[in-house]
């Protein structure tokens, strides 16, 4: 799906720059990309930093995994075909708002590193960043919000990531969360700690 099939398109130039976008917001734009296994925490923490953000004064926007599937990707399924795609379109849409400005969070599975990479490769050195929300397998079906683990074990649900599909761990994440151990304010202020630390707030 991501080939090139208009022909009789060209870029066009803004006579506002992205610099010139980040100068009015005050901040520096980033993606902030929370991957993890579904009930690890992902939706909860990037929610919570998004608000301590909005509280600060800081320009931002929340993409989840959910929301995003009830309307620009509600045509995709969960074959790593469709994986790909979605993962592929939250990028373009991630790379749009960064250019904006804004601290763009994501809130998605996101099982494969090859679509993760390529949503790297989308965006300026520094701009994404990978945010491992690293909780056991054991405690995301503790854990069970949805009750998914349950019909992936009953086999209502195939394909489900760590039960009959694969998670691959990020290899290179610029921050990984222990959400084993920790709660959720203190992991979601360890991600406005690093924003700090790297000058983008």
């Amino acid at each position: 799906m991501a080939e090139q099939k208009a022909t009789n398109v060209h870029w066009h130039d803004h006579r506002v720059s992205s610099e010139d976008r980040k100068k009015l917001k005050g901040h520096k734009s980033c993606v902030l990309w929370f991957t993890g296994l579904s009930g690890s925490g992902k939706s909860t923490i990037a929610n919570t930093v998004d608000h301590k953000l909005a509280e600060m004064g800081k320009h931002t926007y929340l993409l989840d995994g959910d929301n995003i599937r009830m309307g620009l990707n509600k045509n995709l399924g969960f074959s790593a075909e469709d994986r790909a795609e979605n993962i592929r379109r939250i990028g373009e849409v991630g790379k749009l708002f960064s250019d904006a400005g804004m601290i763009t969070l994501t809130a998605f599975i996101s099982p494969y590193r090859a679509d993760r990479d390529a949503v790297r490769a989308l965006l300026e050195d520094g701009e994404f960043v990978e945010v491992y929300v690293d909780a056991s397998l054991e405690t995301c079906e503790a854990r069970d919000p949805k009750g998914l683990y349950k019909k992936a074990r009953a086999g209502e649900i195939k394909g489900f990531t760590g039960i009959d599909d694969p998670y691959e761990v990020p290899e290179k994440a610029e921050l990984i969360l222990d959400s084993d151990s920790k709660g959720i304010d203190e992991l979601a202020d360890e991600v406005i700690a690093f924003l700090k630390e790297r000058g983008t707030i």
